[in-house]
């Protein structure tokens, strides 16, 4: 006997739910045809289900795409960095207490204090037919912010060869969710090909047939709900083979309208927006923000970031500040819509020469319309370089609070988390680094303007 199985997979949506009525209508349509003709079908997501630019994502910590999830009857999950590293310990500990799937990740587990009864190693589902499917996860290795979050993660490939081997001869066909990017899904394919499939998410790559590598097939559907993958299986009962394995990806944008859709975006947009309306400070005055130029707002995120830092300086792009800030009383819908990214402060210890060369690579005249993607940032453009308590005299000296540095002195630069990851500047990747969280950026000007009521 041949049976056929079909699995559904998305991954990266980032709380980008312009499609998700209209994909899911699909998926449930396609899903029912299918056990009309007694072939069964999985629902899976590869994680960063969830991001916290998103307002109604941000209002309900991301229980509200848990919901969505539910509704969708997804089966299995994996978690992305955006779950792992964007939400405090105990949210995402308590994050899928109410899901009506599994959860599969094998490299993270608390440093601290109880195991969340949603976080496994593996699942293993199983067909009409009697076929076993084994399900194992793993997510990327972000070790520094999982450790400041109570988290201990370890290095997903090891973890992923141990679940398969540990598997294969329990299960007749081995399939991994993967948040670990392309790179390490080819790599995870070399090293061990007794997994059939690897499910890619992370560095948002599109394998619109699917990728072979060593007899492994690897997917991907991009990003933002763009593509729903689909996976066709055929597995032979006599040998006990999987004997064909088909990926194709569907173009959501193209599926048919469905009815309500702008409806549903708003409903969840005034959802969030109205759990946030909480007043949190008043100010006497309005502050304007500015891409290419210092202005009021970011005069006062500065203030804010060196009183919660206690650092001598601190540096950022003007393009974080999205909106201005108005006058009168405040709330979390007002600051989210200034600073929506997922971004945390980070307090970097340079030397004056170091410092130095920071502030002569930050005049590079390229990056104010740079079109910034990624990284945490959700802005549109980098905007102008800013920095503050620090800046070059005339005789080309850097001055740092109001004094010539001294070079070999080691100074404390409170920047965003996204410049130590090595793009802009290479020498912030291995300089001693303290990260702030769980608190955003928004976070910390939040508690500043407390202070000026």
């Amino acid at each position: 006997m041949l049976e056929t199985i079909h699995i559904f997979h998305t991954n990266d949506l980032h709380s980008h739910f312009e499609y998700w009525q209209r994909m899911q209508d699909y998926i449930k349509t396609q899903r029912l045809e299918f056990a009309k003709a007694g072939e069964p079908s999985f629902l899976f997501d590869i994680g960063d289900h969830l991001d916290r630019s998103n307002i109604y994502t941000e209002a309900t910590l991301g229980k509200g795409n848990v919901q969505l999830l539910n509704e969708a009857q997804y089966d299995v999950v994996t978690i992305g960095n955006n779950e792992g590293i964007t939400l405090s310990f105990e949210d995402l500990h308590s994050l899928y207490d109410e899901a009506n799937f599994e959860v599969v990740v094998g490299n993270i587990e608390p440093i601290k204090g109880s195991k969340p009864n949603w976080l496994k190693p593996y699942t293993i589902l199983q067909t009409n037919y009697g076929t076993k499917i084994g399900v194992i996860g793993a997510t990327a290795i972000y070790e520094v912010f999982y450790k400041e979050l109570n988290w201990h993660i370890i290095e997903p490939r090891q973890v992923i060869v141990q679940l398969a081997h540990q598997l294969r001869d329990e299960v007749d066909i081995l399939v991994c969710l993967s948040h670990l990017g392309i790179s390490e899904d080819e790599l995870l394919a070399n090293e061990c090909p007794i997994i059939d499939i690897i499910f890619g998410s992370h560095t948002h790559h599109l394998l619109e047939e699917g990728k072979l590598v060593n007899n492994v097939l690897l997917t991907g559907c991009s990003k933002f709900g763009r593509y729903t993958g689909h996976l066709t299986l055929l597995f032979d009962h006599t040998t006990r083979n999987l004997v064909s394995k088909k990926e194709k990806v569907i173009e959501n944008g193209i599926l048919p309208e469905k009815e309500g859709e702008a409806l549903f975006i708003a409903r969840l947009a005034e959802q969030g927006k109205q759990l946030l309306q909480t007043p949190i400070f008043e100010t006497n005055k309005s502050y304007n923000k500015e891409w290419f130029h210092y202005s009021q707002l970011s005069n006062l995120f500065a203030e804010a970031v060196l009183d919660f830092t206690d650092a001598d300086c601190t540096m950022f792009n003007a393009g974080i500040l999205l909106d201005s800030l108005k006058k009168g009383i405040i709330t979390n819908y007002d600051i989210h819509k200034i600073l929506p990214h997922p971004i945390n402060i980070c307090v970097i210890e340079l030397s004056g020469s170091e410092l130095k060369e920071v502030y002569i690579q930050a005049q590079n005249e390229q990056w104010p319309n740079f079109e910034l993607k990624g990284l945490g940032f959700r802005g549109s453009i980098f905007g102008k370089m800013l920095t503050y308590q620090f800046s070059m005299n005339k005789q080309r000296e850097l001055i740092v609070g109001g004094e010539v540095v001294e070079l070999e002195r080691h100074y404390k630069l409170a920047t965003l988390d996204m410049f130590t990851f090595g793009y802009f500047f290479p020498n912030f990747k291995y300089a001693k680094k303290k990260y702030y969280l769980p608190l955003f950026l928004r976070d910390i000007l939040i508690e500043y303007g407390k202070k000026l009521i």
